[in-house]
């Protein structure tokens, strides 16, 4: 249903299969293609090929095309078990014939990759399959792991950190933690349109919340509150990302920085805008983003003064090891 059916076909080489990725990273995400191309070239394409894979898993499990026009599914139980499969079958270096799932079998065998991560990141597409939602806080930490989190670590793996690097590891995944929540304020009522909610139960009793009502107007000033919250949290968590970058190669800190720049600005926006923070979707235009880009150059070459190594502040919450 969702993949390539075998032929007789020559396989695609690797060139084929980084350009396919390159569309797929242009058409899916605009501020990690603008990031991405700071990278020197080999981990540029690596990049691509581990976004290829990650956006046609999210696909795959929520009928989308590159993240646009998600639709409820019926049969998400079917689509897990064929993404699954076929994530172990490139994790075992077999050819799958998907060119997503294809790109990280070519990732995974040009670096040291825990199989793990990759795993972890299905786990998240699993529990979106259960129809899941976070109960508390730190529920709402552990999904946001489990989708970006954890492709903050294999990214840092893409960029040559050492797997066994667990501090800038940690610091990779804070980035992505930063992201989610970002994502997460920007598109609550996108997410409302198909009957999911990522904010904690217990937020929305806090706040008394009529069951499924967190969208109706007269609620607005509550949600814009929880909104800021989440901000507030994506902004400790990037904080703590950019004390990793001193650990990176000056491309790969540039890129990290950019990246952190464009999303933070998001979940700060979403934040400022306040009850009218879902009127239009959230963005970064064209000149924003150069911006970041020029701004993270300097960042950059100043991270070691900028953004000294500091014991990771043990208020944030901390990914599994295991």
């Amino acid at each position: 249903m969702w993949r390539a059916c075998a032929d007789e076909s020559p396989l695609p080489s690797r060139e084929a299969i980084v350009a396919t990725a390159h569309e797929s990273i242009a058409r899916g995400s605009k501020s990690f293609a603008a990031a991405s191309l700071l990278f020197d070239k080999p981990t540029r394409e690596r990049a691509w090929l581990l976004y290829a894979w990650c956006r046609r898993c999210d696909d795959i499990a929520d009928g989308q095309d590159h993240g646009h026009g998600m639709t409820v599914v019926h049969d998400a139980p079917e689509r897990l078990a064929a993404l699954s499969a076929m994530t172990e079958q490139a994790l075992a270096g077999e050819v799958v014939g998907e060119p997503a799932f294809d790109a990280l079998r070519i990732v995974a065998a040009e670096t040291r990759m825990p199989k793990r991560f990759a795993r972890d990141l299905v786990a998240g597409f699993a529990l979106d399959a259960e129809d899941w939602r976070p109960r508390s806080e730190n529920d709402l930490y552990r999904y946001c792991y489990h989708v970006a989190g954890v492709v903050g670590c294999m990214m840092a793996v893409v960029m040559g950190v050492d797997p066994d690097d667990d501090d800038t590891l940690d610091r990779a995944c804070d980035l992505g933690m930063a992201f989610q929540l970002a994502n997460i304020a920007r598109d609550i009522e996108e997410d409302d349109r198909v009957g999911r909610c990522y904010l904690p139960i217990e937020w929305l009793v806090e706040m008394d919340f009529p069951p499924g009502q967190h969208m109706k107007p007269p609620f607005r000033s509550r949600l814009a509150l929880l909104s800021k919250r989440m901000a507030d949290r994506a902004a400790a968590f990037e904080a703590s990302a950019r004390q990793g970058t001193p650990s990176l190669s000056f491309r790969s800190a540039w890129a990290v920085l950019a990246a952190a720049g464009i999303y933070g600005a998001i979940g700060r926006t979403v934040a400022a805008r306040g009850e009218h923070a879902w009127d239009h979707r959230v963005t970064t235009s064209g000149m924003q983003k150069l911006g970041f880009i020029v701004a993270a150059a300097r960042e950059a070459a100043g991270r070691e003064k900028l953004y000294p190594r500091q014991p990771r502040d043990p208020r944030l919450w901390a990914r599994p090891k295991s």
